[in-house]
């Protein structure tokens, strides 16, 4: 991250910071004077714009209906008043911190980052996890079925997916303890209980809703802006032992569910108007619901970086993905399932065809480990190209492993 020096304006970023007025990402923050009051806020470099109280400083530049949106402890009022809302309040933020006639009235409101403390933004209304890599998912079907076809059969007629848990999604900062659960290798008899010896990450992007849907009314590949709020780093804690002995026939349950990290900070889709790109060409043909080829183009080429204890150890390229957003939104409606503000869906791991560019440590070390031992941290980073040479920036997500906590011999209490 850039730096800045201690007589640069706030308002005078660094060149090349990634959270500039290209970017403006939203976050909800409290301060060390008012711990339990929690308020919106933009990231601008390394500052943080309160909106709660932008109304009030420049009433002129937001509309007083929005007033009450930004007033909010939580992104989710914001998220449900749809796309055109959504486009009004970030034309004001941007005013605000780059026309030169505000910068008295905004410049109380700027929190230094490192000052504040920050929060999960949004309520999560339900949680879907998307496996729609190519890579990850041949890397990982020749790993856990080395006796069968790699992908199966459905893989490039749908994005393959499943519900995880919506009530363990958790910031980034949050240490992740590590889960219990039944496991079973090959050569055991029976399964065993104990901590997991096989934790992983899976390093994702997400994609969170803001505008509803209604039961029984399928969104298509044309609803994905109307719909989709903004996107953010996940890291989907992954149980490889748990999950090795559980997936059959039902998929990914204990393994899955302990823990989901996200970035503290959600930045708006249209922000990546400029990394849009076109997917890998597909070899077999989507029904009409999910061909996109006369859509704008559904990929985004995010850079990520993902680093264990400060070393990176891997760059996967987002770009890559077979399956996109729209797709994975198109088809998780198709069958009427409504949207909630609120609702959360990731990519699933992200990969590319080169050895540095694996999202997971399964892929990275062939299944053999090392996997991540206690006291492990590992960082998500990423940015995209954006308009005018700028990088537009994704908050980062961290988490700490923490030693598995006892369970009593006859089970938790």
């Amino acid at each position: 991250m850039p730096e800045q020096s201690p007589e640069q304006s706030p308002f005078d970023l660094a060149e090349g910071d990634p959270f500039g007025p290209h970017t403006l990402p939203y976050g909800v923050f409290s301060t060390a004077d008012a711990p339990d009051r929690r308020r919106i806020g933009v990231r601008y470099g390394s500052r943080v714009l309160d909106l709660s109280a932008l109304p009030g400083a420049l009433p002129s530049v937001v509309a007083a209906p929005h007033g009450e949106l930004l007033g909010a402890a939580t992104l989710n009022p914001l998220l449900a008043a749809g796309r055109p809302v959504w486009q009004q309040v970030r034309a004001a933020v941007r005013t605000a911190l780059t026309d030169p006639a505000h910068r008295t009235a905004v410049a109380p409101l700027l929190h230094p980052l490192d000052g504040v403390t920050l929060h999960l933004p949004f309520e999560v209304a339900d949680y879907v996890d998307f496996y729609s890599s190519e890579h990850h998912a041949t890397n990982v079907g020749k790993i856990f079925r080395p006796d069968s076809a790699a992908l199966p059969p459905n893989w490039k007629h749908l994005p393959i997916g499943y519900h995880g848990r919506a009530g363990t999604v958790v910031v980034t900062g949050t240490p992740v303890v590590r889960p219990h659960g039944q496991r079973k290798t090959p050569a055991d008899a029976a399964p065993v209980f104990g901590p997991s010896a096989r934790l992983d990450i899976e390093a994702e992007v997400g994609f969170v809703v803001g505008t509803p849907s209604a039961l029984h009314e399928p969104v298509g590949l044309a609803g994905f802006r109307d719909h989709v709020f903004g996107v953010c780093l996940v890291n989907d804690w992954s149980a490889r032992d748990i999950q090795a002995w559980e997936y059959v026939p039902l998929g990914p349950f204990l393994g899955k569910s302990f823990a989901t990290s996200v970035s503290a900070w959600i930045t708006p889709l249209d922000a990546f108007d400029a990394a849009r790109t076109a997917p890998p060409a597909r070899d077999v043909a989507p029904l009409p619901y999910l061909d996109d080829a006369a859509a704008e183009p559904g990929g985004i080429d995010l850079r990520i970086e993902v680093a264990r204890n400060g070393e990176v150890i891997s760059r996967p390229p987002f770009a890559a993905m077979y399956w996109t957003a729209a797709q994975q939104l198109a088809h998780m409606t198709v069958n009427g399932a409504s949207l909630r503000t609120g609702d959360l869906y990731a990519s699933g791991t992200v990969s590319g065809p080169e050895p540095d560019q694996l999202g997971c440590l399964l892929e990275l070390t062939q299944g053999k480990g090392p996997y991540l031992q206690d006291g492990d941290e590992v960082t998500l980073t990423a940015w995209a190209p954006g308009p005018d040479g700028s990088r537009i920036g994704l908050g980062e997500v961290t988490g700490r492993v923490l030693p598995a906590r006892e369970v009593p011999a006859d089970g938790p209490a």
